[in-house]
């Protein structure tokens, strides 16, 4: 349960958060939203995260009541009610309600709605990162670009639900999905890395995925340790012969990938790259949080 709420500015108890049934984002998915947490109090990566939520809502053509500044003066103010060290904190805009009104057309939406949810995380644990997770590679495809492009963070998420439930049901932690020309696309709340020969590679983002923010660090890091890295078309058959595998995630950091529909992966247990840059990615976490 969130810790505290922030509705529009207002920062209240999570049993008085309430939205109008009346609100776009509950009928029709008509939202934005990121997720990140927080270490010992600081936020993580928030610049990237609200520039993502902003690229969101300007391809959705929602305007966001008081720009990203208010939203950043939101997550803040949250946070200091929450007196959460390690939380995460999810950040949604709905177009908004007009009582008594269920009409499609968003021109005849109300004023945006701004929520903050912030909640304590419980990590992963770390026998996880030790032992690694399965991935299932589903039958449910990822939206089509020029359908519902995955690249907009929406609150549209029955996709990746139906992804997700379909793994779940075979006994996965994650999913895979592959796109409508089937070619690798990502997980439903991660983004894929396989290793093979030393090489370091992740679907293209006009794979039709979403741009992670912690996607977009790992190859950074990647570039930095001088690890060949290719962001390119991938197939199922890239997928099951790779070297390692990991996943990566705001909520999961690099998470690395033991077996594929129950087949291992490599030796069946994480891989040195993916531990080295799991090591790097909590290194520049450490870094950032001894600045502060």
């Amino acid at each position: 349960m969130p810790s505290v709420v922030s509705v529009n500015s207002s920062v209240v108890r999570p049993e008085d958060a309430l939205v109008s049934v009346f609100d776009r984002g509950f009928l029709f998915g008509d939202s934005v939203y990121e997720t990140f947490r927080t270490y010992d109090g600081i936020p993580w990566l928030e610049d990237e995260h609200l520039v993502r939520l902003g690229n969101s809502a300007d391809r959705m053509g929602l305007p966001l009541p008081g720009g990203l500044a208010r939203v950043r003066d939101d997550v803040a103010r949250a946070l200091n009610e929450s007196h959460e060290a390690t939380a995460a904190v999810r950040i949604v805009v709905t177009r908004g309600a007009k009582v008594g009104l269920i009409d499609l057309d968003p021109g005849t939406a109300g004023t945006p709605d701004v929520y903050v949810l912030v909640r304590p995380y419980t990590p992963v644990p770390e026998a996880t990162y030790r032992s690694g997770i399965e991935l299932a590679l589903v039958g449910v495809r990822r939206n089509a670009r020029d359908a519902l492009d995955p690249a907009i963070k929406s609150g549209n998420y029955l996709n990746n639900m139906l992804a997700l439930r379909e793994a779940k049901s075979r006994g996965a932690y994650e999913c895979v999905m592959l796109n409508k020309d089937g070619f690798l696309a990502e997980g439903s709340t991660s983004n894929v890395f396989l290793v093979k020969d030393g090489v370091l590679a992740t679907p293209a983002l006009d794979s039709g995925i979403l741009a992670g923010v912690t996607r977009a660090y790992l190859l950074g890091l990647a570039r930095a340790e001088g690890i060949p890295v290719r962001e390119i078309l991938l197939r199922e058959s890239d997928l099951r012969a790779a070297d390692e595998v990991f996943i990566s995630g705001s909520l999961k950091e690099v998470l690395p990938v033991a077996r594929v529909d129950g087949t291992p992966v490599g030796a069946g247990r994480p891989g040195a790259l993916t531990l080295r840059l799991l090591h790097a990615y909590r290194s520049g976490i450490a870094a950032a949080r001894r600045v502060r």
